[in-house]
């Protein structure tokens, strides 16, 4: 019995249950359906693939879409921000609405319109898909809808007499305005272009001879109108030469800023976005009084530098103590200067700090004439740097081991905050441990935001350079796999990786 149940049981064996068969009905059903064309939202953001995409652009005349990835960190803090953004648009009725793709998924899409990295936002105006704008604002809920609203109106508001401009001057901190005779020639229509873009300032145009009258302009002009500083600074129109976009943009960022800023959470984006490549800073304590009365020498400085130097005030106590690590300073420093070089962070510190706004003026003309050595920043080693089987550099040691005529160097610039330095550290600590007691090899790391070399400046973490025996302070930064393996060969092949053989196929 029990083996003619067997037997049974495998006759049996090819036929389905009855769940069976309707699940697989189910899913020959789901095989045959054309995917649907249908617009869905989620928070007021249109969830887009390749078989709605090209819906949503015929229904939209202004989409930004959103290309991301589920993984990404940065897609993930962008998230609550784009959603808020689409419902703010949403309500007001906006010609412009927001849309994500999920470009891991849609890879169709992806490779169409390029995209590399994440999260990715390009703008669609008018259905035409083939030459999206990249999205250019800031990555906050803010910026998003002023930008948005920028693209969707017109970029410059219409002044038609001097009681409209007065009204409109008065109305923000900021406004520029472009005069122009003719609101149709080109140059008006690039100060349109540069209104489109720079959407954190309020752009209005004026054409009517009384409005010129009524501010003394005769010929085509750019004024900047703003209620601190100077209160009005004019740009104007060269007859020949016309308007370059880049260089109003110039010009607007740098005016439009304070002579001297305070750095807060609400002023850090326009300090470091100015494009100005060199920034003065006043290390104050914002409760001192007699602290307090710096800042007029520094204003009285900060004019003469204009467009070269940005002068900053940092308050010690408030928002400004958490970049006191960067310049390795502490709240007890404060009153103190320094100097930043933009391109490369070297920090110029004066002797003896002076206050005075003689001072302070013969100390920037000479840092940008070439005539100050940076301050660079070094931390004391630890006893047994060297002794360890990954060395311990600092700024003050660097140089004799990095340069060291009869070792092979390999150094690991991290910063302790970093996840791939966290990641990839054990694998360092093992090369070390491999190489330990090897003649001529030394396996070392060194904290590159509590140390800074005058010569090599480290621009992203982890970032790994090797420093070959022999003269000529050579170096060769490693790019590739951050495993022991591939640094042993790395090492072994005298700071080269060796050439794979390339793959032989078998005939048929």
């Amino acid at each position: 019995l029990v083996l003619s149940l067997a037997w049974l049981g495998l006759a049996l064996g090819d036929q389905e249950t009855e769940e069976e068969v309707v699940a697989k009905e189910e899913e020959e059903e789901k095989q045959d359906e054309v995917p649907s064309d249908e617009l869905k939202e989620e928070d007021s953001v249109l969830v887009l693939h390749e078989h709605n995409f090209a819906r949503a652009l015929s229904q939209h005349q202004l989409l930004l879409v959103e290309f991301y990835a589920p993984w990404c960190g940065h897609c993930q803090r962008l998230a609550p921000a784009y959603a808020e953004a689409a419902t703010t648009l949403r309500n007001e009725s906006s010609l412009a609405r927001l849309a994500k793709v999920d470009a891991t998924a849609q890879t169709a899409l992806a490779n169409e319109f390029s995209i590399t990295s994440y999260p990715t936002l390009k703008l669609f105006r008018n259905g035409n898909r083939t030459h999206p704008l990249t999205y250019t604002g800031r990555m906050d809920t803010e910026g998003i809808v002023r930008w948005m609203r920028r693209r969707a109106g017109p970029s410059a508001t219409l002044l038609q007499d001097p009681n409209s401009a007065s009204t409109f001057i008065s109305s923000q901190d900021l406004v520029v305005i472009g005069f122009f005779k003719d609101l149709g020639s080109k140059v008006a229509q690039t100060f349109y272009e540069v209104a489109s873009e720079m959407v954190e300032l309020t752009f209005g145009v004026a054409e009517a001879a009384e409005v010129f009258q009524a501010y003394g302009l005769s010929d085509n002009t750019v004024c900047l109108f703003k209620k601190f500083d100077e209160g009005r600074t004019d740009f104007p129109v060269d007859a020949m030469q016309g308007l370059d976009a880049a260089e109003l943009t110039r010009l607007l960022r740098v005016h439009s800023l304070r002579l001297v800023m305070e750095f807060t959470s609400e002023t850090s984006d326009q300090i470091f976005q100015a494009g100005i490549p060199h920034h003065m800073i006043l290390f104050f304590n914002g409760s001192s009084p007699a602290q307090l009365t710096l800042r007029e020498g520094f204003q009285a400085v900060a004019r003469d530098f204009r467009g070269k130097v940005l002068f900053v005030v940092v308050d010690v106590t408030g928002y400004g103590g958490e970049v006191l690590p960067f310049f390795g300073l502490s709240p007890a420093d404060a009153p103190t200067l320094r100097l930043v070089k933009m391109d490369n962070n070297r920090k110029y510190q004066m002797d003896q700090d002076s206050f005075s706004d003689t001072a302070i003026r013969t100390f920037v003309q000479a840092v940008l004439d070439g005539k100050m050595k940076p301050r660079l920043l070094s931390a004391e080693p630890p006893e047994d740097w060297d002794t360890r089987s990954v060395k311990v550099l600092v700024g003050k040691t660097f140089e004799q081991v990095a340069f060291d005529e009869t070792k092979n160097v390999f150094v690991k610039f991290y910063a302790p905050w970093c996840s791939h330095c966290q990641a990839m550290a054990a694998a360092w600590e093992e090369l070390g441990e491999r190489y330990k007691d090897h003649e001529n090899i030394i396996i070392a790391e060194l904290d590159s935001t509590a140390n800074e070399l005058e010569n090599i400046t480290i621009s992203g973490f982890p970032t790994l350079h090797y420093f070959p025996a022999g003269p000529g302070r050579k170096m060769v930064e490693y790019k590739s796999t951050r495993d022991v393996e591939t640094f042993s060969k790395f090492l072994e092949n005298g700071g080269t990786l060796p050439e794979e053989p390339p793959a032989v196929s078998e005939g048929p």
